[in-house]
């Protein structure tokens, strides 16, 4: 179980290297949801998203034995990127699982990264047990996408930023995908924010989290078919969903038609290009899938803008 502390050291590990991504504000948003919303822009991040933020707190942390051999990791795009990153900010060899059908842009940026890529069918094959191996026959260090302590904490400086620059907040929405995310959120927000409650925001056709919440045990979907690549996980991670299990007030879904209307909302009216699984929290707020007061002070991550810009056009412009 991760604590505020582990959080906050990985915020020292990171000062320097990731950026401190802006705090957005939308009167318009305002006005039509009836609260005060801030939203951390990760878009912004290196690397397009939150993911750098625990890849290189894990990466850092790596023996400097080990680390020469290099790290492993399996994503279909932000982790991949996040370790890549890493990797080359350490000098390092990555390779990085991905599977067939990534985003052309996410896999073209984990190449520029330097990163070796192995391909899988996300719908046949077991990613897990292919990087595992491939670690295994190597010698090269797992750094798993969300199941584990130091990526939950480095994930979880997002929000310890947003805090700091917007103050007192009544509810914090974030995407969750594995929960290391929200693990991450949810920690430093009942720690810092006690009165405060955080909601997770899941594709409808990846239910995870809500089947296991409700079963009060890990419950293993079939892989999910929805336009959020980011948020396939087919089941909660065995580490992060002890923490949101206690510590996460609820998980709700929305369709890809309402991720859509996020982004959209997000280019159109705030200039932020979003990909699907990036617009989850925001696509939640939209679509009054979650309830608070009226004028509640609202924090929500955009988790990432990596998407490719014919989707994208296609998407948005449709």
């Amino acid at each position: 179980m991760i604590e505020v502390d582990d959080v906050q050291a990985a915020a020292r590990r990171l000062q320097g290297v990731t950026h401190r991504t802006p705090v957005l504000r939308s009167r318009t948003l305002d006005a039509l949801v009836g609260g005060q919303v801030a939203l951390k822009a990760e878009p912004y991040q290196r690397g397009g998203s939150f993911k750098l933020r625990g890849a290189y707190n894990r990466v850092s942390q790596i023996p400097e034995a080990d680390r020469r051999h290099g790290v492993l990791g399996f994503s279909s795009g932000n982790h991949a990127q996040g370790v890549a990153l890493a990797a080359a900010l350490h000098g390092i060899p990555a390779v990085i699982v991905m599977p067939t059908d990534a985003p052309a842009a996410k896999l073209e940026a984990t190449r520029g990264y330097g990163a070796e890529i192995v391909s899988y069918d996300r719908y046949s094959e077991d990613r897990e047990a292919i990087g595992r191996e491939l670690a295994q026959q190597r010698g090269l260090t797992l750094v798993h996408p969300y199941d584990d302590e130091l990526v939950m904490a480095g994930q979880g400086t997002a929000v310890l930023e947003l805090i700091e620059e917007a103050g007192e907040l009544d509810l914090v929405i974030v995407p969750v995908g594995g929960g290391g995310l929200l693990a991450g959120t949810s920690t430093v927000v009942k720690a810092l924010l006690p009165q405060a409650q955080v909601i997770g925001v899941e594709p409808a056709e990846g239910d995870d989290h809500v089947r296991s919440l409700a079963a009060g045990e890990r419950v293993r979907i079939p892989v999910p078919r929805t336009l959020a690549d980011a948020l396939t996980a087919p089941m909660p991670g065995e580490l992060t969903f002890p923490v949101n299990r206690r510590r996460v007030d609820a998980v709700v879904t929305v369709t890809d038609d309402q991720l859509v209307d996020a982004m959209r909302f997000a280019f159109e009216r705030m200039k932020v290009v979003v990909e699907p699984g990036g617009s989850a929290a925001l696509a939640a707020l939209l679509a009054g899938a979650v309830s608070f007061a009226p004028r509640a002070r609202i924090g929500l991550i955009l988790s990432g803008g990596n998407v490719d810009r014919r989707l994208f056009a296609q998407l948005v412009g449709g």
